[in-house]
């Protein structure tokens, strides 16, 4: 079953290894259907399984009984049931916002589980990072230019220190291993790889 369209939220460096959204539950526990909806007579329309429409107010579009999050890695929140009683004519996406929040947090501390599960990192490197960024801040408010010239001389040391680790990982290390270190899905880590170390992902 494919997905309609939905408001999503990725990690900077996760991606969309780990996208979460708003899921739908109904009574019986199962997961709805993308709902269409026809924009035109020429059979043009959309797709959506953005929690708010299934208010069951309208032919083919069930109400959700709970909301909960969910992340493309296949992890699922929580299910946070609504009360239709309280819901009442309210639109679903006003009534249920508070819960929808709770959902947002729930993959939050899901995403900072992946960040806990993924290879630590030296506090000493994690320091000159944050450092480096706030000079790079400093810097701009002077000169923007020189602050791209920063940024940009760190992408390059960025891809050359890089290359031969990842080469070494790739030969080292199984492509689930890998994954895992660094809190991404398979395909995202080989790519990754392959960026860094200057080869095809495709071969």
């Amino acid at each position: 079953m494919g997905e309609g369209e939905r408001e999503t939220w990725t990690t900077e460096e996760f991606g969309t290894s780990h996208e979460g959204a708003v899921g739908v539950l109904l009574a019986d526990g199962s997961v709805p259907a993308p709902v269409f909806f026809d924009m035109s007579s020429g059979g043009g329309g959309q797709t959506v399984s953005q929690w708010s429409t299934y208010n069951g107010r309208y032919p083919r579009v069930p109400r959700a009984a709970a909301l909960r999050a969910v992340c493309s890695c296949g992890w699922t929140g929580p299910a946070h049931e609504l009360d239709w009683d309280q819901i009442g004519d309210q639109a679903l996406a006003e009534a249920a916002g508070g819960t929808a929040d709770t959902c947002a947090q729930n993959w939050d501390t899901h995403t900072s589980e992946v960040d806990r599960s993924a290879i630590p990192l030296p506090e000493t490197f994690t320091e000159l990072l944050a450092q480096l960024v706030t000079e790079i801040e400093t810097l701009a408010k002077t000169s923007p230019l020189a602050a791209l010239r920063a940024a940009r001389q760190l992408e390059v040391t960025a891809a050359r220190v890089a290359y031969w680790p990842a080469h070494e990982a790739r030969q080292d290390t199984d492509p689930e291993e890998a994954a895992n270190a660094l809190g991404l899905d398979e395909d995202a880590a080989r790519k990754l790889m392959a960026r860094f170390g200057d080869w095809s992902p495709y071969r």
